[in-house]
């Protein structure tokens, strides 16, 4: 007797939940030859919003844990992507990428996870300065996380896009919303699982599916995020309007998402300068 599959269900990912989009709207994903892969959910502005909420109560926490902690939270994603490695690859073959296309997307990733996890107890030690001054202070210049991150993850890269742009955002103590790859979603939801399943605190990663034109405008808009990073096509004159508006901060990773750097991670970092007095030793009138 035959039965029928057990087909997935793919929902949005906010705030460590898998709720589906509150317009109830969703898109069919096919594959290269034109045979439906799965619906995904059309996420809506209201989605976006309800994300926003989620990564701005996290960020807090998640950029006060150690740069130690951090790395190992990331390494911790990079073990459980690597048990699963056999069923994303079969995901995307499914979608129409070659085993070797599938291979090379989730090692890596899982290389990507690894390498970000290396970068977050060092950066700052990179990056950091003590400056040169004309009076008899310190002055040391530190970076910080901007806060939330809105970004968009490549169309043709299913995972090593997604991770790619997640990975020094949060590795900084960003926290972010992302929205997939629209036609090669799936393997976005899947790690969505692997984060929900992990040691990632609710609300540092969220995920939507969706369409581009219509969630980048609100992507640009939105008060509460911090920064915008892009990875496909070009920004429209509406949202150009909004980042100079509401001063957002803008980076345009197209061509470097592909090679794993640490100045992703300066990209969304926000430098603070400190001034000490240098004490000084009142019996010999100098000195430290």
């Amino acid at each position: 007797m035959t039965r029928l599959n057990v087909q997935k269900t793919y929902k949005i990912f906010i705030g460590g939940k898998f709720p589906r989009t509150e317009s109830g709207r969703h898109y069919a994903i096919e594959n290269a030859n034109g045979e439906q892969v799965a619906n995904m959910c059309l996420s809506s502005r209201k989605d976006f919003r309800n994300a926003v909420v989620a990564a701005r109560k996290a960020q807090p926490a998640w950029a006060g844990l150690t740069a130690y902690n951090r790395s190992q939270i990331l390494y911790r994603l990079a073990e459980m992507l690597e048990s699963r490695s056999a069923s994303f690859m079969e995901e995307m073959i499914n979608l129409g990428l070659s085993n070797k296309q599938a291979e090379t997307e989730v090692s890596s990733s899982i290389d990507a996870l690894v390498y970000y996890a290396g970068w977050c107890d060092k950066y700052t030690a990179l990056f950091s300065s003590v400056n040169p001054t004309a009076s008899a202070h310190f002055n040391f210049s530190v970076h910080e996380p901007t806060g939330v991150v809105a970004a968009i993850a490549p169309e043709e890269s299913p995972l090593l896009g997604l991770i790619s742009v997640i990975a020094p955002a949060i590795a900084g103590g960003n926290t972010i919303v992302i929205l997939a790859s629209e036609m090669k979603a799936t393997s976005a939801i899947s790690f969505a699982e692997v984060v929900q399943n992990s040691d990632v605190p609710s609300g540092v990663i969220n995920i939507l599916t969706g369409n581009l034109a219509e969630l980048l405008p609100h992507f640009a808009s939105h008060m509460d995020v911090n920064a915008l990073t892009m990875t496909r096509g070009e920004l429209d004159a509406k949202s150009r309007a909004s980042l100079i508006e509401n001063l957002k901060r803008f980076y345009d990773w197209s061509g470097k998402w592909q090679n794993q750097d640490p100045y992703l991670i300066l990209d969304l970092q926000e430098v603070k300068t400190t001034w000490h007095p240098v004490q000084q030793s009142a019996a010999s009138g100098g000195g430290y």
